[in-house]
């Protein structure tokens, strides 16, 4: 029979974007990429906006906000090492507020776009069509507590990685399905927390090895995505402060990257959270059921 109806060649269940059943690596990023393709108008359109929006805020918080323009305070190779000490924490202090500001302007922008994906991706599994506006309104209830829980996640994170990098890596992957655990199950932020661990426990390195591949994806494809507009910057603008220009073609080499490399990493964390429940709990069944009922 063919996929459309609800099946593959070789008759495994598969109404959507992979088959009903615990997934490989391969099947798992095979997933986002046809998520991505049979969903596009939803996908990109939506991330092409948030993209667009977050450009504009980093733009302008760059120019008035942080000053951008300004050089930045370098370490002299040829300084004694106290002159050097006292210019990377120079050159620190110069770092943090912008660091700051594009976190948060990220966690903002970046939440409702991998809940809005998730979303996306929920259907996608099943074989159903939806739209922006659908989607939307399935997110809305669930907006503020994806707020408050990819703060909580981001900071736990911040923090163990702050205490000699090890911790922070043991939690990224840990909680790294509370994002689709709270968009699909609609629980509170705590459930979210709880199932996250709960589904990686005893899968730890499987887990994190498929987000450290999708990373890796995202990076090349950010990279060589940015690759062009770096062309038009000058290579010692971070030193003597961008022109306003130039800031705008970053700015633009960003928004692009991130069109194409958010919708993929949520859509790869979403499906790897569908098939840690289809190892652990035969989500499955109850997939193949709803994908019946329309």
């Amino acid at each position: 029979m063919s996929e459309s109806t609800g099946w593959s060649t070789s008759g495994e269940r598969r109404p959507g974007v992979v088959p009903l059943r615990p997934l490989l690596l391969g099947e798992i990023l095979e997933g986002a990429v046809a998520t991505l393709r049979r969903y596009a108008g939803v996908v990109f359109g939506s991330a092409a906006v948030v993209a667009l929006v977050s450009a504009v805020v980093y733009y302008a918080a760059d120019l008035w906000l942080l000053d951008a323009t300004s050089p930045v305070p370098v370490i002299d190779a040829d300084a004694p090492p106290e002159a050097q000490l006292d210019q990377a924490v120079a050159q620190l202090e110069s770092a943090l507020p912008q660091f700051g500001v594009l976190a948060l302007i990220t966690l903002v922008t970046q939440t409702f776009l991998s809940g809005l994906l998730t979303v996306v991706v929920g259907k996608a599994v099943l074989g159903h069509a939806i739209g922006v506006r659908q989607a939307w309104e399935e997110l809305r209830p669930r907006l503020l507590p994806l707020l408050v829980l990819t703060f909580v996640v981001t900071l736990a994170v911040m923090v163990g990685s702050a205490l000699f990098v090890v911790p922070g890596v043991w939690l990224y992957a840990l909680l790294s399905l509370a994002t689709p655990a709270l968009v699909l199950e609609r629980g509170r932020v705590g459930d979210a927390l709880r199932r996250s661990v709960a589904l990686v426990q005893g899968a730890w390195w499987r887990v994190f090895g498929v987000l450290v591949v999708a990373v890796l994806i995202t990076w090349v494809l950010s990279y060589l995505i940015q690759w062009p507009f770096n062309l038009a910057i000058d290579p010692q603008a971070f030193e003597r402060g961008y022109t306003p220009q130039e800031l705008l073609v970053q700015e633009a080499g960003g928004a692009v990257a991130r069109t194409i490399t958010v919708p993929f990493s949520a859509a790869v964390t979403a499906l790897l959270y569908i098939d840690q429940r289809m190892r652990r709990e035969n989500l499955a069944d109850e997939l193949s059921r709803a994908a019946r009922m329309g």
